[in-house]
């Protein structure tokens, strides 16, 4: 059994998650449909793995015996003035999903939780490596993809992504 707070925290988390995989399924149709399918397909793997992290979530309150709640998930609101915008409201976005991880695992810090940290760790180093990306991607965007045959090939290069599911024991 977890702590109340904790569980109430992890079970939020799961519609961020859920949201995030959601609002990336709508960047990657922006560019798809602006016929950038290797933008497109970049996002597509994104919606794959933030749908993934809301799993993990998920299973983690059920191995621990808790009651998973779902919440309805927000449309996206987003609107795209260029090509530029979905990747700088990516980078926003995980850096509120990374916040919102740090602070369960604050929360779990002062309840002494310690298997629920050891749970959050792997997250903590993902929303890294997710942050590194999108700014990566974003900086390359903005060397390359105001030439169009810079955004030509960076979409190219884009399209060779794919989805490799986290495994996590938990």
């Amino acid at each position: 059994m977890l702590n109340k707070k904790i569980t109430e925290l992890l079970n939020s988390q799961i519609n961020k998650e859920f949201y995030s995989s959601f609002l990336y399924l709508d960047m990657s149709n922006y560019y798809y449909d602006s016929s950038l399918n290797g933008f497109g397909n970049w996002f597509a793997i994104q919606t794959q793995e933030e749908y993934a992290h809301a799993m993990l979530f998920l299973q983690y309150l059920q191995n621990n015996g808790e009651k998973v709640i779902l919440e309805a998930i927000d449309k996206p609101d987003k609107v795209y003035a260029n090509f530029k915008d979905p990747l700088v409201a990516a980078f926003e976005h995980e850096l509120f999903v990374s916040k919102s991880i740090n602070e369960i695992y604050a929360a779990a810090y002062d309840l002494k939780d310690f298997k629920t940290m050891q749970f959050l760790d792997w997250f903590v180093k993902e929303q890294g490596e997710e942050e590194k990306n999108v700014d990566e991607l974003i900086k390359r965007f903005e060397l390359f993809g105001t030439d169009v045959r810079g955004l030509y090939m960076l979409d190219n290069e884009l399209a060779s992504r794919t989805f490799t599911a986290p495994s996590l024991v938990l």
